[in-house]
């Protein structure tokens, strides 16, 4: 599901309402409510994760709000359209990034998708193929998520786009698999020119080794299988 530009333009512009901490979050992580803007009064929710709230981390310099954007906008630029609207906005704690807050049932994850409902496992694969070419280093059960519509969300991308392949994910269930062409079509025009708003919130390392991802992707046209058990992440959910 794509969301209007609407949704972008007030989580950039609306007012904000700070609701509370999000659980079991390593990094400082907020529940807010957007307010009315331009017209638009529809109840929403979003998540702010402030640069004044992240943990140091040795493998990824300060910043991770940019990564959350920075995958909002390659699943936007690929068409997959499966990680929700992001933005970077500062507010009461300062720069950070905002995203639309999915409704969903948190009872209900990766595992049970894969088992339960067959018919997520088309939009399950091109979140396989959007965390390779993110390199998403904690892709958890938990970080997939279906709406009330039956569409699937990934969610929790700050730790993606590292320049040194460290894929970790669950999603290994389609391993050997070939990847549909509806899926590889779009890396066709990604690796020829990876757009300016995803290109500007990275280095040049990191998008150099973005593009090899997506051209191996291209060339093998098959999901890959794990190298060693350090690719799963944990824990699983």
């Amino acid at each position: 599901m794509k969301h209007g530009p609407h949704v972008l333009d007030r989580l950039l512009h609306g007012a904000v309402e700070i609701e509370g901490r999000m659980p079991n979050s390593s990094n400082a992580t907020f529940l807010v409510t957007i307010g009315e803007y331009n017209g638009d009064s529809t109840p929403m929710k979003a998540i702010y994760k402030p640069l004044s709230g992240e943990r140091p981390l040795w493998d990824f310099d300060p910043g991770l709000y940019k990564r959350e954007v920075a995958a909002y906008r390659l699943s936007d630029a690929l068409g997959y359209n499966i990680i929700p609207p992001t933005v970077v906005r500062e507010d009461q704690l300062g720069e950070g990034s905002f995203q639309l807050f999915i409704r969903h049932d948190p009872s209900q994850h990766y595992f049970t998708f894969l088992d339960g409902r067959p018919e997520l496992h088309d939009r399950l694969r091109a979140l396989a193929v959007f965390d390779i070419v993110a390199n998403n280093t904690d892709r958890k059960g938990g970080h997939v998520l279906v709406d009330d519509d039956s569409n699937v969300w990934g969610i929790d991308h700050g730790v993606c786009f590292s320049d040194e392949f460290k894929l970790r994910t669950v999603i290994w269930d389609f391993a050997g698999d070939e990847i549909d062409d509806n899926l590889l079509a779009p890396l066709e025009t990604f690796v020829q020119s990876v757009p300016v708003s995803i290109a500007a919130l990275l280095t040049d390392d990191e998008i150099e080794a973005m593009v090899e991802r997506a051209v191996w992707l291209l060339e093998n046209r098959v999901f890959p299988s794990p190298e060693s058990r350090y690719q799963y992440p944990w824990p699983l959910l």
